[in-house]
């Protein structure tokens, strides 16, 4: 409908025109400005397709949440409602003799998703290639063969949880690190439970302090608004944020020392040199990003090439030892689960990424768009910052990512984009990213846990221990205030 509006601007003016009394006449409480007007932003925040959108979006984010008992995909309902609401704003914008604008605005969030999209694209195709060539079990092997007793496992998982979420996505290794719990836990649930939570506020805590350990920081980092190496600074609150609540949860863990299961993984060739790249990978595009100021999803991408063409070199030499041909691979033999064990399949990792994912980050981000297209998101950083203020705010947007995603919360923040400090942004990053820990179901880590660990994490187990994390929470904000005074 837009785009007919956009080859045929008079005709779609008529016809809009025409829809016009019968709108106001079945909604006379509202209006939209009709009169074609100088190219600006409309302030449709209390017209019927504001309001419209609005119910939208807030009935599609129901469905989001509802996902694990409705069976629906995320990302159905929101790929929906992007449609929905930018065809009614093409419609308001139109009608107020703009027919270029919506499509002027809805670029800029389609750019942001683009270069979202590309980076995290890069970044699950690695973590993918290193689970096919073993590099995760391994890890589990070695620590489920070790013999540790319940309470170093406890901290050991926490600990590791902590370290690899910075570069991996803090999903993964939740589920690595949880399997390693529930292994070595057996029948015990009472450990299961608290090893588990403290995995995934360990997972979260850990992505606070990189740019790369969670959407939110990466976000933040796309924006420009911090330097990669200034998110170091939040690396003591973020360990503090874990350390207690699991100092607390550690008097739970009950004494014992099961026996060792004997499982021992071997990390298939080129496994390791895969994790030097991954590495090498993301210093290029921080120094890019830093040094030339280049969207970091290029580095990312360059390094999609390298590990592609580590993949071609791995099949070539296999095949050089076989003393087979080199011949092309079609497309139906990459996607194949028989193709030579040797070498890892680069275009089956990309096809194994978390698409379901990925479309919902792209409904948000174009759904939030809207809003602020709309007129929501200013109305609500006057509301919100300017009301409250940006101490207030920041530590609510925390709570509000418990129960609500963090993504659009985060996401929100950014087109608002109010005016405030290093120390500020900082902060709402690191409320933003641990907030989630305070419930299991406000973060992808702890969705994904409660998924592998059916019946004994749970969400109400979770939520017995949410006080301790909160004192975390309040803490980590605390040490926050302290150490970085000087950036506020």
């Amino acid at each position: 409908m837009i785009a007919a509006l956009t080859f045929v601007p008079d005709h779609a003016m008529r016809a809009l025109r025409l829809l016009v009394p019968f709108c106001l006449l079945m909604f006379p409480g509202l209006s939209i400005a009709v009169e074609p007007v100088a190219d600006q932003a409309l302030d449709l925040t209390t017209s019927w397709i504001g309001l419209a959108c609005l119910v939208m979006f807030v009935v599609a984010y129901v469905l989001v949440v509802l996902e694990e008992w409705s069976g629906m995909r995320k990302s159905i309902p929101v790929l929906m409602a992007a449609g929905f609401i930018w065809t009614l704003i093409g419609v308001a914008y139109t009608l107020a003799g703009q027919p270029h604008a919506a499509g002027e605005l809805v670029r800029h969030s389609l750019l942001e998703y683009g270069e979202l999209l590309l980076f995290l694209l890069v970044a699950m195709t690695y973590v993918n290639t290193l689970q096919e060539r073993g590099v995760f079990d391994a890890l589990r092997g070695w620590l489920v063969s070790r013999g540790f007793s319940l309470r170093v496992v406890f901290w050991v998982t926490g600990g590791l949880a902590f370290l690899m979420s910075p570069l991996a996505d803090n999903m993964t290794t939740a589920l690595v690190l949880s399997s390693v719990a529930l292994a070595v836990g057996g029948e015990q649930s009472r450990f299961v439970v608290v090893a588990c939570i403290n995995i995934v506020v360990a997972a979260n805590a850990g992505g606070a302090f990189s740019p790369f350990g969670d959407i939110t920081t990466l976000m933040v980092w796309q924006k420009g608004l911090l330097g990669a190496g200034e998110f170091m600074a939040l690396l003591v609150p973020a360990l503090v944020n874990w350390l207690v609540p699991a100092a607390i949860m550690s008097f739970a863990v009950p004494n014992g020392r099961p026996e060792a299961v004997g499982e021992v993984v071997q990390v298939k060739r080129g496994g390791y040199i895969i994790i030097l790249m991954f590495v090498v990978t993301v210093a290029v595009t921080v120094t890019m990003h830093t040094a030339f100021h280049l969207p970091p999803a290029l580095g990312m991408m360059g390094g999609l090439g390298l590990l592609k063409l580590y993949g071609w070199y791995l099949n070539w030499s296999a095949l050089r030892r076989q003393g087979q041909p080199i011949s092309f691979v079609s497309h139906d033999e990459m996607m194949s689960d028989h193709t030579e064990p040797h070498a890892p399949n680069t275009f089956r990792e990309v096809a194994r990424a978390e698409w379901d994912t990925l479309l919902f980050f792209y409904g948000i981000i174009v759904c939030v768009g809207g809003l602020g297209a709309l007129g929501y998101l200013a109305a609500g950083s006057e509301l919100i910052y300017e009301g409250l203020g940006a101490m207030t705010a920041n530590v609510l947007v925390g709570v509000a990512s418990a129960i609500i995603d963090n993504i659009p919360v985060m996401y929100a923040v950014l087109s608002m984009n109010p005016a405030m400090s290093d120390g500020h942004w900082l902060l709402v990053t690191l409320t933003a990213g641990v907030g989630g820990s305070l419930l299991s179901i406000g973060s992808a880590a702890g969705v994904a846990v409660m998924g592998q660990a059916h019946g004994r994490y749970t969400f109400f187990a979770h939520l017995r221990w949410s006080w301790a994390i909160a004192l975390g929470y309040i803490a980590s904000i605390a040490m926050h205030l302290w150490i970085n005074k000087s950036l506020f």
